[in-house]
């Protein structure tokens, strides 16, 4: 299993085969835990296999204590491997994720963190619609310096706002093709 450096707070140390059975199992018992695959190549012949899927990421959205589940937060992560980031499928995984909790789970709240040195994660975040909430100053330690760990979020009803949004200029271009 491959453990993305630019996401993981543990990355003094290579991983083990107990960390990636411990990742697996957090991810599992999370309040959704999905594998974030790229479809197959269908093909030509009708007799050849289906490839599987190719594994790019996982996305998690974390399971709260009964004792607070009615404060209706969670905690997106988001873990695309280097070679698939930057072709805009950490965005469709969050909008998807961020559908899910707000439409169907009924979150009101939905956190996400990124590390300093990650600015491609926090420029993403900001286009997705996720609001700087805090910083964690030198609060991690990595490649020879201590770096911020920056809180961002997002609620329910600023999500509904950026659909509304999105519907209403859908709708524009729509008629102006007419």
């Amino acid at each position: 299993m491959l453990i993305n450096p630019n996401s993981n707070i543990t990355n003094i140390k290579f991983p083990t085969k107990q960390d990636a059975e411990s990742f697996r199992a957090s991810t599992a018992s999370a309040f959704l835990g999905v594998v974030i695959c790229l479809a197959p190549s269908i093909p030509t012949s009708l007799s050849a296999p289906i490839p599987p899927p190719t594994p790019i990421g996982r996305l998690s959205l974390s399971a709260q204590a009964p004792h607070t589940q009615h404060h209706r937060n969670t905690e997106l992560g988001l873990d695309i491997l280097p070679l698939y980031q930057g072709k805009g499928y950490g965005r469709e995984a969050i909008n998807w994720a961020l559908n899910y909790a707000f439409k169907r789970a009924g979150f009101h709240k939905v956190r996400i963190r990124a590390f300093e040195w990650n600015e491609g994660a926090v420029r993403l975040y900001e286009r997705v619609g996720f609001k700087h909430e805090g910083r964690e100053r030198e609060s991690i330690w990595h490649e020879g310096r201590f770096w911020d760990s920056i809180e961002m979020g997002m609620i329910d009803r600023e999500w509904w706002e950026l659909r509304r949004q999105e519907a209403e200029q859908e709708k524009k271009e729509s008629e102006a093709v007419i």
